[in-house]
């Protein structure tokens, strides 16, 4: 990674989704940990995967690939909105945000035809799509819904109001029939 006076430039991951995904969870960038570890909100202190294993019926502390398969096999598609910029530290709040650049949304939303939702993991991430993809022609109308943000540093919400807020996701996977 090259630093600079505006941080690290940091590229993010690939998608993880199934061709039947019916949803999209959007982050903005992952944070160091995660980058460390190669692995979607690996910081032990964001209840992302606390959530999702709730939701879905699995154990959180199942391995990185499993809770994977679990996301895939409910439908469920995680990514984050940028492929890179730069950032002072591991925060949201640490991006240069003339450094954003977005991931490709009209390849991938092609490539997923049956995505309805996309749900944003907090404001940072929603507002970053808002900012550098919706302007863009040719998105397709999709549902946006955002959802408290996982992260520690969201800590004034209590872990049960964020996973009654994020119950949400469920609702469109489930609709789909095969």
């Amino acid at each position: 990674m090259r630093k600079t006076r505006r941080g690290a430039k940091i590229r993010g991951f690939a998608p993880v989704a199934s061709r039947d995904a019916r949803v999209l969870i959007l982050g903005s960038m992952p944070g160091k940990q995660s980058l460390d570890a190669r692995e979607y909100y690996a910081h032990k202190q964001n209840a992302f995967w606390r959530i999702v294993a709730d939701l879905l019926g699995i154990d959180r502390h199942f391995p990185y690939r499993k809770r994977i398969h679990a996301l895939k096999a409910a439908r469920i598609a995680v990514w984050d909105v940028l492929r890179s910029c730069r950032r002072s530290g591991s925060m949201d709040s640490g991006i240069d945000r003339n450094s954003e650049i977005a991931n490709d949304f009209h390849a991938f939303f092609r490539n997923h035809r049956k995505i309805s939702h996309v749900f944003f993991n907090g404001a940072r991430a929603a507002a970053s799509y808002e900012r550098n993809v919706l302007p863009e022609p040719g998105i397709r109308a999709l549902r946006y819904i955002r959802l408290p943000s996982t992260s520690p540093a969201n800590a004034s919400i209590a872990y049960e109001r964020k996973r009654e807020a994020w119950h949400l996701i469920l609702r469109p996977a489930k609709r789909y029939r095969p």
